[in-house]
């Protein structure tokens, strides 16, 4: 007992996170209770071959992918680890992320409430969390002992990648007079509001502010997340759809994965010799 004590007392926490804990608790049976009634009841739940395409992988994917690194992160900081504070809030943008294009994609039918549920919660106990993290402990304990300016080259570097793309997307379908699937739009909204938390968050990290530190390895984690879950999702989509396999889309993704992957395993690494 005194040496959980020990580990809570060390932990860069300004306040009472139970409330935290327990909502994200919630968040994770809604997501084992949504991802699998999606799989159970794929027919009424997602009614047009476009829907199934692009969410029944996904739910795949949140359950093998999504369910753990958020319990994972939580069990980290629960253990007053500060790799789990840290992780715990780019595991919550991960389930915001997927659950916000469910939200804008999906038929207004039962399971609509949970995806809707998801989001609002997720984007809650994101923000609670990260303003009960005491960024200038976290400063000090991190500066220099971390990749400032590759990590925050890297997340720039996506978040004005990601930002271009959906404004030639956008842009492209506008002067072509086309509409955008559904499921496509949904997509691009989801990396429109993600790449200014990249690009925020790897600028204040360059600048070294309290925040970029804060922030920077939970967007990171973020990030490697979803190129993780983008190539499962690419694998198993023939595997349970009609859509055909693309080696390509899957090796170009891998290698983006890659560029995301390096620094933050640097960050990690740092983040756990700090720790210790």
């Amino acid at each position: 007992m005194n040496s959980h004590h020990d580990h809570q007392t060390a932990t860069p926490i300004k306040r009472s996170i139970a409330p935290i804990y327990a909502v994200s608790f919630l968040i994770a049976i809604l997501m084992a209770i949504a991802s699998s009634a999606g799989l159970l009841y794929r027919g009424s739940i997602y009614p047009t071959g476009e829907l199934l395409r692009a969410f029944v992988p996904n739910d795949v994917v949140n359950l093998i992918v999504g369910l753990p690194v958020l319990l994972g992160s939580m069990w980290l900081a629960w253990r007053g680890k500060l790799v789990g504070y840290l992780c715990w809030p780019g595991a919550l943008f991960f389930v915001f992320y997927n659950y916000f294009i469910y939200t804008f994609a999906a038929p207004l039918n039962w399971a609509f409430l949970f995806y809707l549920a998801l989001a609002m919660l997720s984007i809650y106990s994101l923000i609670s969390l990260v303003v009960s993290i005491d960024a200038k402990a976290v400063h000090q304990r991190l500066k220099g002992a971390v990749p400032e300016r590759f990590a925050s080259g890297v997340l720039v570097g996506f978040g004005l990648l990601f930002f271009l793309r959906v404004m030639g997307v956008i842009g492209n379908a506008l002067a072509n007079g086309t509409l955008i699937p559904e499921t496509e739009l949904a997509t691009n909204v989801s990396d429109f509001l993600i790449a200014p938390a990249w690009v925020i968050g790897g600028v204040l990290l360059w600048q070294r502010e309290e925040f970029g530190y804060v922030a920077g390895l939970g967007l990171l984690f973020q990030a490697s997340m979803l190129f993780v879950a983008l190539v499962i999702f690419l694998l198993l989509q023939p595997l349970l759809t009609a859509a055909p396999f693309s080696v390509v889309d899957v090796v170009v993704v891998f290698l983006m994965g890659l560029i995301c992957f390096v620094p933050f395993a640097l960050y990690l690494r740092g983040v756990v010799a700090k720790q210790a």
